[in-house]
């Protein structure tokens, strides 16, 4: 089983914990790992937010270790002979194959995921028909959802199952009235478990406080109930940063700044901002407080602290709305799933019906969240017994939030596709369509709206299911074999990044560069190497290094390897 680019690179991981002589020494060599950044020394668990890797390798001894002892067989090889002149090789399938395990997990655990989706729809919408359509949705928009079929190994796959299970709490702690603490603790529990696998996580949590808080100004939820939700937060990010090591990057973030200005809003706001309220109303002066005072704070966190890791975020934002262009938003905008959502999203949303059923349940929201402000304003004091409706508007903020995310940054629609599944099931919610249902079942009406879905989402399906195919890169293999038979275990590789991912999986050779743009310092290049023009304006225009070596590597290097692909050029000791 083969893996392209990062996806290697977090897999090495795992499977250098898995080939050691034992769990801790398989932990130790990655927390002090000098293969990955040669020649520095790197604790590639906090860099790469390994924990999945770390867990999976545990299970995997474990089972393996318990299966050998009780003489169970775990894995069948074969060999393959592929012709044409090529070697044989070993093929093996089996929970007992690393990297079937690896995979079978991660299918696993989304597949679980898919439970709770329902256990979701069916919460929200206070009925089993709801909870029907969310699953039917986010099959029939599969291809919309997830990557997790194409590329397995992402912080995503491991990431988003959990944030599904947050929401869900939050939903929960949101319509409940008296909020205990079991419920805030396992929020806080599925934070982490958020948070832990993928830095981009912080992001996402940062729209959550942020549509939580939109509720509160408007009224829906109390200032108590923010509170206990914020602490909750808080106490998640204090753990992450002590597991990720101190991690810098999750207490200079924009999510840290907006737990402190929000929680201090509730904190100092009536004493402070009362005197205000009269000539401007107190949502918009919490809001604009919030706002400003989120982005001053994080300016002033990472000024102090000299935390420059996550300005490539700030940056693509920037570039994607305004003009602005420097060498780490080009090289990000030079990959598609950083690119602005396709105009054909949500084309295939219509097809399948998703987008207009979305955007009723959305209508009815809005109508209905601006007849309870309306009513709020003939109140002076903030009411008590606040509407029943505040999880539904919080998750019809949220998918403002989702939607701003997607249009950005294609790779977001992981956040929106199921996020619109989560809302097109209460379209069997009596609290907003019990008008419909004087007339109609719910079971009638969802039993409708799939028959409509099904035509477009069955075909999607279809088209999932017949790609059948292999990897296979024939001049990548002859690379690596011989790297393998012909350099010295600690020849030093530079090159593609996507390239070196292997390199280090296969080969095991140290290599400087990886394709991991979440530090500052490592984002020295792109597959386009006229980027480098915004970056060295004095050789603007002229043809690139690599390309001139490419030609004459002479007499500083030396073409060692050289296929119709790749060439590996030695550095000349004279």
């Amino acid at each position: 089983m083969a893996f392209r680019t990062e996806m290697g690179l977090y897999y090495s991981y795992f499977k250098t914990i898995v080939e050691a002589s034992s769990f801790y020494s398989g932990v130790w060599m990655i927390m002090n790992d000098n293969l990955t950044e040669y020649p520095l020394v790197i604790n590639t668990l906090k860099r790469f937010n390994l924990y999945p890797e770390v867990v999976l390798a545990s299970w995997y001894r474990m089972y393996t270790g318990t299966m050998n002892f009780i003489g169970i067989q775990t894995q069948k090889c074969w060999t393959v002979n592929r012709g044409e002149g090529l070697s044989p090789v070993e093929s093996c399938e089996g929970l007992g194959d690393p990297a079937s395990f690896y995979v079978a997990m991660i299918f696993l655990l989304n597949g679980l995921m898919v439970s709770v989706f329902f256990l979701y729809g069916t919460y929200l919408s206070g009925n089993r028909f709801g909870g029907l359509l969310t699953v039917a949705c986010y099959f029939f928009n599969h291809g919309e959802s997830t990557r997790v079929m194409w590329t397995p190994p992402l912080r995503e796959s491991f990431s988003y199952p959990f944030l599904v299970v947050q929401m869900l709490l939050l939903t929960y702690i949101l319509r409940t009235q008296n909020v205990n603490r079991r419920s805030l603790i396992a929020l806080s529990v599925s934070n982490v478990f958020f948070m832990l696998p993928w830095q981009f996580a912080q992001f996402v949590l940062l729209t959550q406080v942020a549509s939580v808080f939109g509720i509160y100004i408007l009224g829906f939820i109390d200032s108590a109930k923010l509170q206990k939700i914020l602490y909750a937060h808080m106490v998640s990010l204090a753990v992450c940063f002590v597991f990720m090591f101190g991690n810098s990057m999750l207490m200079t973030s924009y999510y840290a700044a907006f737990l402190i200005v929000s929680w201090s809003i509730l904190e100092l706001g009536p004493k402070y901002l009362k005197v205000y309220t009269k000539n401007i109303p107190s949502w918009a002066l919490e809001g604009l407080s919030c706002l400003f005072g989120t982005i001053t704070l994080k300016f002033l966190m990472s000024l102090i602290f000299g935390i420059s890791d996550d300005a490539h975020i700030s940056n693509l934002l920037k570039a994607k709305l305004t003009g602005y262009r420097d060498f780490d938003t080009s090289m990000y905008t030079c990959a598609v799933e950083f690119d602005f959502m396709e105009k054909e999203t949500p084309v295939r949303y219509m097809k399948t019906f998703l987008l207009p059923v979305v955007l009723i349940v959305f209508s009815v929201i809005v109508v209905k969240a601006f007849q309870h402000v309306m009513l709020k304003k003939k109140s002076s004091e903030r009411q008590n017994d606040c509407f029943d409706h505040g999880e539904i508007v919080y998750h019809a903020l949220q998918l403002i939030f989702f939607t701003i995310l997607a249009v950005l940054i294609m790779r977001l629609k992981l956040f929106l596709t199921p996020h619109m599944c989560i809302m097109a099931s209460l379209i069997c919610s009596k609290q907003l369509f019990a008008w419909v249902f004087y007339k109609i079942q719910p079971g009638t009406l969802v039993l409708a709206i799939l028959a409509m879905m099904a035509f477009e989402g069955i075909a999607n399906l279809q088209k999932e299911w017949s790609i059948v195919g292999e990897f296979s890169n024939l001049p990548q293999e002859e690379l690596l074999l011989w790297i393998k038979a012909n350099t010295k275990p600690d020849a030093v590789f530079a090159g593609a990044m996507p390239t070196m991912a292997s390199v280090k999986l296969s080969a095991q050779r140290p290599i400087v560069n990886h394709p991991h743009y979440e530090d500052a310092g490592l984002r020295p290049g792109c597959s386009m190497p006229e980027i480098w023009d915004i970056e060295d304006l004095a050789n603007a225009g002229k043809i690139p290094l690599c390309n001139l070596m490419c030609k004459d590597s002479r007499p500083y290097f030396r073409t060692v390897f050289n296929n119709n692909i790749f060439k590996v050029l030695e550095v000349t000791r004279e």
